[in-house]
């Protein structure tokens, strides 16, 4: 809304006061940040104290997981995740450019799956089980919202005259001229990107603090890559695949760390509150439709390596189970595997932040290695 404001009250760019401030994408960007965890601060105990009263006996523990969880988070509202949504909100919708299609396809995204994710935290809460929305449901709906997404950023990208071909194209790191295109099957390439970064995000959020840490690493990385391949100089000068438009998604980026530090005030262990999959499903799609737009789709099997770990994780324990009629992991996803390994929560928690913070450092070495 700033940035209308500037663009209306001063169409000549003189220098305003103030207003001027508003060509700067780092300084909307920085605001972006202060202004979500504002809101995110401000709505914390009210929220948390309001969903307590709502949800009554608060978001259903797995009886069949980790006995201890079941007598110390039983009672913990869940649906967390709207804090850090409503922040990112409004800290998007005031700073950054909504003349921009790239913002509203990411926006879109986040605020589909979080209506996906509200559905299946309130079916749990109001019927006290587990199992919540299908997963067929899940699936159907993450993958047709991820199609129109993908088609977006494709339209985005003739609207704001991307280079041609690489719109439908898949770029690898480190080999600058490598890029396949792959035409009208880049809409399920992005429908697997985007619907899969979701669940990874959601299997990985089963202990306090330990997804929105690492979606907040994850997030700064992207926010950095963004605001580097929608600048021409700076793509140009580190060989990187130009983008128009797209810098404008670091202000997201901020949004969204702002609002997940403020979440995380609460979220720290114990936890006051859960993000549920209100908020995990829709962090998860956000990232991934930063990577289909950015063209930086494999660095984030890097940058997001720790929710890909936690997903294969999965995968083996129940394709080993079916094959073979034996486990891998003690439990599955992995976090719980140390859990049963006898390792305290916060170690787990810190140790996995460790790995994320790597795994991004690695992902952001790439823009270099060309």
């Amino acid at each position: 809304m700033f940035y209308w404001l500037y663009l209306h009250l001063d169409p000549h760019h003189a220098y305003v006061p103030l207003l001027n401030l508003m060509r700067y994408l780092t300084f909307r960007t920085g605001m972006a940040l202060v202004t979500a965890q504002v809101v995110a601060m401000l709505m914390g105990q009210r929220f948390i104290d309001w969903m307590r009263v709502r949800q009554g006996k608060g978001q259903p523990i797995r009886t069949d997981g980790i006995e201890r969880h079941v007598t110390e988070k039983r009672g913990t509202p869940t649906m967390g995740g709207f804090m850090i949504l409503a922040s990112l909100a409004v800290g998007a919708l005031l700073w950054a450019d909504l003349g921009n299609p790239y913002v509203w396809t990411v926006l879109f995204v986040t605020a589909s799956y979080a209506l996906l994710g509200f559905s299946d935290d309130y079916e749990k809460v109001t019927k006290q089980t587990t199992a919540g929305v299908s997963g067929k449901v899940k699936i159907v709906v993450q993958f047709a919202v991820a199609a129109i997404a993908t088609y977006a950023t494709v339209s985005a990208g003739h609207q704001l005259n991307d280079p041609v071909g690489l719109n439908t194209s898949v770029t690898f790191p480190v080999f600058k001229q490598l890029v396949l295109n792959l035409g009208l099957f880049y809409v399920v390439f992005g429908m697997i990107v985007i619907g899969g970064f979701s669940n990874a995000v959601n299997l990985t959020d089963g202990l306090d603090g330990l997804a929105i840490v690492p979606v907040m690493i994850a997030t700064a990385a992207f926010g950095f890559i963004a605001y580097l391949v929608g600048n021409f100089k700076f793509a140009d000068y580190l060989q990187l695949h130009f983008v128009p438009g797209v810098g404008e998604l670091a202000i997201i980026c901020g949004a969204l760390i702002g609002g997940g530090m403020g979440f995380l005030w609460y979220n720290a262990p114990p936890a006051k509150i859960f993000m549920g999959d209100t908020g995990s499903l829709a962090l998860g799609g956000l990232l991934g439709t930063m990577a289909i737009c950015t063209k930086h789709e494999i660095v984030l099997g890097v940058i997001g390596g720790l929710f890909v770990l936690e997903t294969v994780s999965v995968m083996v324990q129940v394709a080993s189970f079916k094959l073979t009629g034996k486990r891998v992991f003690r439990m599955a996803p992995i976090h719980h595997h140390f859990e049963r390994l006898g390792w305290a929560e916060p170690t787990i928690v810190i140790r996995f932040w460790i790995v994320a913070a790597v795994l991004a450092l690695a992902g952001l070495a790439t823009l270099k290695i060309r």
